[in-house]
């Protein structure tokens, strides 16, 4: 991808400014929005491999700073105002007059499952789904994801401590899950795993963009 392939915008929000950085395909087909964790920002490995090779298949990816963030601040603010940072983003893309997917990984995903039909996307897609806090499986999320309104895609870690393939309740026939047999919250695999961890971003990035190209 060439540098000028990427560009960045700031977007004034209720909550403060947020910023997109887009990763424009040549000739692009849809946009897919990306949100990012209460743990950490749009440098996750996941959304870095997403932005790297979904272009060249004609999705745009757009990856989404919330306004704490680019605040510089450490904590991520409550539900309701994470939505507030992350509606006027989405509407902007959407505008664009490109089909719209929105998604993100852990708290991205669920602001996503929950904004997402009101911002006119045509889907969800939720990478490291925050089913429920660390052993605490009775505070389950599942309303959230079951609640999106829109087809949704679901890519989750094995080991990821948030709630694991196995745990989530039977989707509708709108959702999908792609359960990875490696990975933990964060996609990371440990050494000892037969695959890579390139193999494991490989495959994140070819079902969300077969799932994507789908959708269209």
């Amino acid at each position: 991808m060439t540098q000028e392939a990427v560009t960045r915008e700031l977007v004034p929000t209720t909550a403060g400014d947020a910023r997109i950085t887009l990763h424009r395909a040549a000739v692009p087909r849809a946009v897919l929005a990306l949100g990012h964790g209460a743990g950490g920002g749009v440098e996750a490995r996941d959304l870095v491999a997403l932005a790297g090779a979904l272009p060249a298949r004609g999705i745009s990816v757009a990856l989404v700073e919330q306004p704490w963030r680019v605040a510089g601040k450490r904590v991520a603010p409550a539900p309701r105002t994470l939505d507030a940072g992350w509606t006027p983003v989405a509407e902007r893309l959407a505008g664009a007059g490109l089909p719209l997917v929105v998604g993100g990984r852990s708290a991205g995903a669920r602001v996503a499952c929950r904004t997402g039909a009101e911002t006119g996307a045509a889907g969800v897609v939720a990478l490291a789904f925050p089913l429920h806090p660390p052993g605490r499986p009775e505070r389950s999320r599942a309303e959230e994801l079951l609640g999106s309104g829109l087809p949704t895609l679901v890519v989750q870690g094995g080991a990821d401590p948030f709630g694991g393939p196995a745990e989530f309740p039977e989707l509708p026939g709108t959702h999908e899950l792609v359960a990875l047999e490696y990975g933990n919250h964060g996609f990371e695999v440990p050494k000892r795993a037969p695959v890579g961890q390139g193999e494991v971003l490989e495959l994140i990035v070819s079902a969300v963009g077969d799932w994507v190209l789908r959708l269209l």
